[in-house]
């Protein structure tokens, strides 16, 4: 996947921030979210989610 980029920097031309168009940044955030869900599916512990409560858990997450 290729980032579409533009840095912000400060007056001595260093890098603090950067900026990225929408299409990139919803890509990125549904990687996160979709990563999220497998950890929470393969959890080893006793609140781990099985297939059917984790997409009932995804599907009432606030999508922007």
């Amino acid at each position: 996947m290729e980032f579409k980029r533009q840095y912000i920097v400060n007056e001595s031309n260093q890098k603090i921030a950067v900026q990225l168009d929408i299409d990139t940044f919803e890509k990125i955030e549904n990687v996160l979210e979709n990563y999220a869900l497998v950890q929470l599916i393969y959890a080893d512990d006793s609140d781990a989610l099985n297939i059917e409560q984790a997409k009932k858990y995804y599907a009432s997450l606030d999508k922007a």
